[in-house]
């Protein structure tokens, strides 16, 4: 199922994402981005928000990085200016396009073992498994941002997986 070509794949996909819907928030200013829109993480900026402190946890579980400075509670005001936001997502891009690309197939058939804050307890799943549910995370959240976005007259790029490797238009390339 998970594969270490999955994982490189799933790590560009990720980029590519991000960097299209970064761009399309960019065009709708900070006050749009922060508004209360109804969404579980309430506005487009507490959704990205919540990505990337997840995505930060999950990189300090797999590569021993720095854990996120704030708790899951405030996951959607981790960052609060949008510069340092895209900043740092931009970083945590390339960190993950970084992992993925020393990801290995035995290293997949391990099991990954950390404390889980929201379960209040010790976990231990296998490590391909961890894999499929970060991505599937990135993509649940990336959805609900791309709805939000959409909805405020904004226009990220096409969101099919198929598409990852494919050429960019112009306006999109180049942006990680």
């Amino acid at each position: 199922m998970v594969d270490p070509e999955f994982v490189r794949t799933m790590a560009r996909y990720n980029a590519w994402q991000n960097a299209s819907l970064m761009a399309a928030a960019e065009a709708l200013g900070d006050e749009a981005r922060k508004l209360d829109r109804g969404a579980f993480f309430r506005s487009i900026h507490g959704t990205f928000n919540h990505l990337l402190w997840a995505d930060e946890v999950w990189l300090s579980r797999l590569t021993g990085s720095e854990k996120p400075s704030v708790g899951g509670r405030d996951s959607a005001s981790y960052f609060e200016g949008w510069t340092h936001f895209c900043a740092r997502r931009r970083q945590r891009d390339q960190a993950i396009l970084d992992w993925a690309a020393t990801v290995g197939a035995d290293w997949l058939r391990g099991t990954l073992i950390w404390y889980s804050g929201s379960a209040g307890r010790e976990i231990g799943k296998p490590r391909g498994f961890v894999i499929a549910h970060l991505f599937n995370h990135q993509t649940h959240h990336r959805g609900q941002i791309h709805g939000m976005l959409t909805a405020a007259g904004a226009r990220p790029e096409d969101t099919d997986l198929f598409l990852v490797d494919e050429p960019r238009r112009p306006c999109c390339s180049g942006r990680l």
